[in-house]
């Protein structure tokens, strides 16, 4: 018995560090990922659009407002895995209120078919969360010849947002949710190459494309003073999801090395959801327009992200290449 004991005097302290380690990864994560949402708003009546929601943080969002009770139209590129995402959903939150319809924001064509669906089959729309994205690709361009990250992140939800607006104003006090990055901070908008034709950088095309979703969440907050709708900017954090496929390091053996690193630093779908859902709801919120969240809090951008001129440019451009007045 003696040796029994001895082992478990000898096992104490790394077991206690062990559970200290653990403990305070535990602390250290919670406190990184920025907190849960505690708001108990429901969405009963609330008709909302989620892009992107098949998988990672849109899928979350989705999931997060049909259980507070919102219909959900999810829609996504992919309607096999929207299908697919809409029963998981059901399953989760015995809301059968859902609809999926498919939309690809790299065809003009095919984001004209939807905003024209949901108008004509929805009463009302109260929430737009632009959140889908394509970030770090390969060289490629849209159906329409846009370079793929700038024509599916800004061009895409740019023309999408513009042929709902009607809609949402007459919906009621309405909101669209921008879904950015922090690597907006490191954007530069290249108006001599706009679609990168003269030279492709993957880093620097994503990061233009998110500075984009920046500039026009202000623009469209401007011109929407005055009116019952309202336009900001969310910022989810560092999440482990789909969208970083492209990047090399998800590509290599030392990415599942880093695994429980990732874990530590990476935020799940779920917790990078919950300031997209606390802007999206919360009553404090309802005249708050184009200001920038991140991790539940308002907070503050660099000055570029506000550069008024830059935006109304964009903005112009925007209008040229999705035809939007034709």
């Amino acid at each position: 018995m003696s040796w029994v004991i001895k082992l478990l005097q000898k096992s104490v302290f790394p077991l206690s560090a062990v559970g200290t380690f653990l403990g305070g990864s535990l602390i250290l994560k919670d406190y990184l990922s920025g907190g849960k949402y505690s708001g108990d708003v429901k969405a009963y009546g609330k008709t909302v659009i989620v892009t992107g929601a098949n998988t990672g943080i849109g899928k979350a969002v989705a999931k997060e407002l049909a259980k507070r009770g919102a219909r959900v139209i999810l829609a996504c590129r992919d309607v096999e895995k929207c299908s697919q995402a809409m029963a998981d959903i059901y399953m989760e939150s015995a809301n059968r209120n859902l609809v999926c319809k498919k939309c690809d924001l790299a065809s003009f064509a095919s984001v004209r078919n939807f905003a024209r669906s949901v108008c004509e089959s929805e009463r009302h729309i109260d929430i737009l969360i632009n959140n889908a994205g394509v970030m770090r690709c390969p060289k490629t361009y849209t159906e329409n010849g846009l370079e793929m990250q700038m024509g599916v992140n800004h061009f895409g939800h740019f023309l999408l947002t513009m042929l709902l607006l009607d809609k949402m104003k007459a919906s009621g006090n309405s909101r669209i949710i921008n879904v950015t990055s922090i690597a907006h901070t490191r954007g530069e908008i290249n108006f001599d190459d706009l679609n990168s034709a003269k030279h492709y950088d993957s880093t620097k095309a994503y990061e233009q494309s998110k500075l984009a979703n920046m500039l026009f969440t202000n623009e469209l907050a401007r011109r929407l003073q005055g009116t019952n709708m309202t336009a900001n900017a969310v910022y989810p954090g560092l999440c482990s999801t789909e969208i970083g496929r492209h990047m090399s390091v998800s590509k290599s053996v030392s990415g599942s090395f880093f695994s429980p690193i990732n874990w530590l630093f990476l935020k799940s779908p779920t917790e990078g959801a919950q300031t997209i859902v606390y802007c999206a709801l919360d009553p404090s919120l309802e005249k708050v327009s184009g200001k920038y969240f991140v991790n539940l809090k308002e907070t503050e951008s660099v000055p570029k992200a506000n550069d008024e001129k830059v935006a109304k440019r964009l903005w112009a451009i925007s209008e040229h290449w999705t035809h939007l007045n034709s």
